[in-house]
């Protein structure tokens, strides 16, 4: 069968379309790959918020998954918001890759050594507000663009460190440049970091089953947890907020927090279940009551 994957142009899409090519084609399918410039790729100016979130990065390969142009879309998880366009689902998870953050600095020092002052960049409310309740003394800016953009500026002295995937610094073959892996426990990482996410039409039975066949069930129960709890925080690139869950004694242990963008504040809540969807919703359902939506709101 011949498969149309939609990607975006960025080295990090194309190693994870290419990544799904290699293994649909040891399936015996042909493929091909389709560029796709989204409005995430063309608007560097502005804030994710501004141009229609996370869900920027997706909107011109879902369109052209509707009119049929392409079959297959790879993306990020952590980039495709929780409702989809109707008429489209996700079809398969990939086995996860590592789900923390690392952090990149110019001198070398870690986060927690960084000097008072120094520029972090990121423009993830998730990342900024940990580093504000961590390091008040530290000054976070924007920085958007893909990875070898970031870490160009970064090199270039624009900031003193960077915050980025691990994932997508290990697919890149720039784990050497990595100054800090921040520990999940205490650094929460993005519902659904790590993973990557099959998007095809609910209708396209054959490309449904090319998909499930490279579908890794370990992965899909954690980032359901993790993704139940996003839709029922009504969660988004505009609310700082992480979560992750990992195999534990009793099926899963989803860690999550809330935070208001300054990081003056933070919530925190733990639990473990071995249904993911009510474990995530459950975990959702103890940070509203302990005032979730106030703290953003605030």
């Amino acid at each position: 069968m011949r498969i149309r994957i939609g990607t975006r142009g960025s080295l990090l899409a194309l190693w994870q379309a290419e990544h799904v090519s290699g293994l649909l084609v040891a399936k015996g399918h042909e493929v091909e790959l389709h560029k796709i410039t989204t409005t995430g790729d063309q608007v560097l100016d502005r804030r994710l918020e501004s141009i229609g979130g996370k869900g920027a990065f997706l909107k011109e390969i879902e369109e052209a998954m509707l009119a049929g142009q392409v079959d297959l879309a790879v993306h990020s998880l952590k980039d495709v918001p929780t409702a989809l366009p109707s008429g489209l689902s996700l079809c398969g998870y990939l086995e996860r890759a590592d789900p923390r953050d690392a952090l990149l600095s110019n001198s070398g020092k870690r986060l927690e050594s960084l000097p008072a002052g120094a520029r972090v960049g990121t423009t993830s409310l998730r990342r900024s507000s940990q580093v504000k309740a961590m390091r008040p003394d530290l000054h976070v800016d924007d920085l958007r663009g893909n990875v070898d953009t970031r870490i160009r500026r970064l090199r270039e002295r624009h900031y003193d460190a960077v915050i980025l995937a691990m994932a997508g610094l290990v697919r890149l073959g720039r784990t050497g440049e990595v100054t800090q892996v921040l520990d999940p426990e205490v650094f929460v990482p993005a519902p659904g970091q790590g993973a990557i996410a099959l998007e095809c039409r609910q209708d396209d039975a054959d490309v449904r089953a090319a998909a499930a066949a490279l579908h890794h069930e370990a992965t899909a129960r954690a980032v359901t947890a993790e993704r139940a709890l996003l839709a029922a925080l009504e969660g988004g690139c505009n609310v700082p907020l992480g979560a992750h869950a990992a195999p534990a004694s009793g099926g899963l242990r989803l860690r999550a927090f809330v935070a208001r963008a300054d990081g003056s504040a933070i919530l925190r809540g733990e639990d473990t279940g071995d249904d993911p969807e009510e474990l995530g919703r459950r975990v959702a359902a103890d940070l509203l009551a302990r005032g979730a939506w106030q703290l953003v709101r605030s």
